[in-house]
């Protein structure tokens, strides 16, 4: 079983910064891409960013210069460090690991439980 974990959500004025984590454990025998998505209410949930297994990026334009993805592979973890966040930023953030469980087994797409960021004054 794969258990992924995110934290670091919270209320944050416009202009701040918030870093979120998420982290997978369990039986993991290779990860690969990881990324960030977030779903505003009644928008469809978007992609924000993702990195490669070999920590290739790409960015929404909407956050291109304000956030950052970065992976630390020892961890299973993946990072978003969001700066001069903006109210159109709030939304709830889901991350997603690409992961094999086996050697022989295929690529399967691990969520996070999803952790709420509000940008308000």
């Amino acid at each position: 079983q794969v258990q992924v974990v995110e934290s670091g959500g919270g209320l944050v004025q416009p202009g701040g910064s918030l870093r979120l984590s998420c982290a997978a454990s369990g039986s993991i025998f290779r990860m690969y891409a990881m990324g960030w998505h977030r779903q505003a209410p009644g928008k469809q949930r978007e992609l924000v960013a993702r990195i490669t297994s070999n920590s290739s990026t790409n960015y929404a334009d909407s956050v291109k210069g304000r956030f950052t993805i970065s992976r630390d592979n020892a961890k299973n973890t993946v990072y978003l460090q969001m700066n001069s966040l903006k109210p159109e930023d709030t939304a709830v953030y889901y991350c997603n690991h690409r992961l094999q469980v086996d050697p022989m087994g295929p690529l399967g797409d691990y969520w996070g439980q999803g952790t709420q960021v509000t940008v308000s004054s």
